[in-house]
């Protein structure tokens, strides 16, 4: 595990606690860009029934969520939120609204690297699981529909 005192630090070192067999996909604690490959690799095993109404879903991944994100979600901590949806749900969508600009998916490094190193879970598995539950979201699927289709 992580060391507590540090472990919100913008210094802690999320490679010290690794896993081996993440230890040998990792040589440096992974960067926004090892995340979004790990996010790609998720999306491939999304069934392809849920891709077909996916669309222009974007995935994006930060550091951590934004202050304006933070105020609104009531956050006590940035680390609180290891991703979030950004649109408007499918099932409340009309051909009469106005386009509002693609659907977003975002996933936050830090956050995810720290809830990794505190429960010792596979980082693909967590980013696997913290995507599929924000795209059901889009879909406006229940927390129940999202833990079937994961273990689908």
């Amino acid at each position: 595990m992580c060391p507590n005192p540090s472990r919100h630090s913008p210094l802690a070192d999320p490679l010290a606690e690794m896993t081996q067999a993440t230890r040998r996909r990792f040589t440096t604690p992974p960067s926004l860009t090892d995340i979004a490959a790990l996010a790609d690799e998720a999306l491939a095993t999304v069934p392809d029934a849920l891709l077909a109404h996916v669309g222009n879903l974007v995935i994006r991944v930060e550091e951590f969520p934004d202050e304006e994100t933070e105020r609104e979600m009531g956050l006590e901590s940035p680390f609180d939120l290891l991703g979030l949806y950004h649109g408007v749900e499918l099932t409340r969508r009309s051909v009469t609204d106005p386009p509002s600009g693609p659907d977003m998916i975002f996933l936050y490094r830090r956050p995810l690297l720290d809830h990794w190193c505190e429960t010792d879970e596979d980082l693909a598995d967590l980013v696997r699981h913290v995507l599929i539950h924000e795209i059901g979201h889009h879909f406006g699927y229940s927390d129940d529909d999202m833990a079937r289709i994961e273990a689908s």
